[in-house]
């Protein structure tokens, strides 16, 4: 299959297994998961899927010669997102709105109900060994470190909602080498450079106060719509699409309803005001330092910056908002 990817170019995937995932009705949904949760209206220039944003991860992991296995677990590491991504974690009570991690705590029951371990049997695969993260040590690592998802999420970020030069973030990943089972920059200009980069999409995009609304505003529409049976869980599986023309019909009859429509499209007012509020919601914060290479060693930004030392120790924590809704 040649794919067009935005990042990437036009790559050939010819892995059979790797095919078959992708054609597979469990792994085309995400093409009706919006990346962000919501973008529409808040970032409705930079719209982009987790099926997008999934197979970025998957070629990145082939451009870094990882093995089929371990592209395959890459492949599949968001196949568990819900509708409008990390807005379930505001949803449903087991969510974590400081770290987002609502589809993780679920994604090995989630996928062992999908037919993805049918199509890892018939190549002699065990799911059980792909979704151990303890196979693939550079699959998942903890902020600040760099991994595999991290590095595509910021880059294709960046691309689609600051319309970056494609060329140039290019050009950041050809500074990425591994050393120690950790991804690390050739040199601390390119690991600053990206570090700057990640930055900026935290403040301006993944922790700002337009992600705050967009999170609570989406998640009181779909949590009352929950609640009056106008969807029910397994909607939450379908597509954002599915989901918002299923509760469409109700909104002429749904005061409420309708209210917190006009609220999740920014038709109302909201403002942060930490003594007149009506709710206080959290935004995960990111925040990288990564490695790099000086000298034969490894070092990370921090141990050279100390601008950069200071800014992680604020920068790490999850952001509070205190919301306010206009009547």
């Amino acid at each position: 299959m040649l794919y067009s990817d935005p990042l990437y170019w036009t790559v050939e995937i010819t892995d059979p297994i790797a095919l078959e995932i992708i054609a597979s009705p469990d792994f085309q949904r995400l093409k009706g998961i919006d990346q962000a949760g919501y973008s529409e209206p808040f970032f409705p220039w930079g719209a982009h899927s987790r099926f997008e944003h999934s197979i970025g991860v998957y070629l990145l992991l082939k451009k870094f010669g990882a093995s089929q296995e371990e592209q395959l677990a890459w492949l599949l590491h968001d196949i568990s997102h819900g509708i409008f991504s990390h807005t379930l974690d505001y949803v449903f009570a087991e969510g974590s709105q400081e770290n987002l991690n609502y589809q993780d705590s679920i994604f090995e029951k989630f996928i062992q109900k999908t037919s993805i371990p049918d199509i890892l049997r018939k190549h002699d695969i065990d799911i059980n060994y792909i979704i151990d993260d303890s196979n693939f040590p550079l699959k998942e690592t903890n902020l600040p470190d760099l991994c595999a998802d991290r590095i595509d999420y910021s880059l294709r970020g960046k691309l689609h909602y600051d319309r970056h030069d494609q060329k140039d973030l290019l050009d950041i990943l050809d500074g990425l080498t591994a050393a120690d089972n950790k991804r690390v920059f050739k040199d601390y200009t390119s690991a600053k450079r990206f570090t700057d980069m990640f930055a900026r999409m935290n403040d301006v995009y993944y922790s700002n106060l337009g992600t705050a609304i967009m999170f609570q505003t989406v998640a009181d529409y779909l949590k009352h719509a929950k609640e009056k049976w106008y969807i029910t869980y397994d909607d939450f599986y379908t597509t954002d699409a599915e989901v918002l023309a299923k509760i469409a019909p109700y909104h002429g009859q749904d005061e409420k309803l309708k209210l917190y429509r006009y609220r999740m499209n920014c038709t109302i007012k909201t403002t942060n005001n930490p003594d007149d509020y009506d709710v206080e919601v959290f935004c995960k914060s990111r925040v990288v330092d990564p490695l790099f290479m000086v000298d034969g060693e490894v070092k990370r930004i921090s141990d050279v910056n100390e601008e950069w030392k200071e800014k992680l120790k604020t920068h790490s924590k999850a952001k509070k908002y205190f919301l306010k809704f206009e009547k």
